[in-house]
């Protein structure tokens, strides 16, 4: 795995969130509870930035479009396009469940870190 400096340590204050590009694809860093998530910029199911995304108290981003859910830690489809509502159910079905692409952070060096392996998408 490589590690990819983004952003200076202190670039990222509670709750704020930033969309960086590595290797040509954008991926948003958002700060929780005082850890730093990296996850691909765009929900599985239909690309749409998460930027807006609300994070819950649980750890997991949704998806501002379909209100899909994923957590923050695995990435892992809590929620697969649920709206809107009777719809919703008809536009998951679109695509099959995939879960957000995450990476590893580190905060060290004065600096936030990612992850990044050979086979990842970035």
């Amino acid at each position: 795995m490589n590690w990819v400096r983004v952003l200076d340590e202190g670039a990222l204050s509670a709750g704020e969130r930033q969309v960086v590009e590595v290797r040509e694809h954008k991926i948003l860093l958002l700060e929780h509870e005082g850890r730093v998530y990296a996850m691909l910029n765009a929900c599985p199911h239909m690309g749409v930035s998460l930027k807006r995304g609300k994070v819950t108290e649980d750890g997991d981003i949704v998806c501002p479009f379909h209100h899909s859910v994923f957590s923050l830690e695995t990435g892992a489809v809590k929620t697969w396009a649920p709206w809107p509502p009777v719809v919703g159910k008809l536009l998951g079905a679109v695509k099959p469940e995939n879960p957000l692409h995450i990476f590893p952070t580190k905060v060290e060096d004065g600096g936030i870190w990612i992850g990044v392996g050979i086979d990842d998408a970035v």
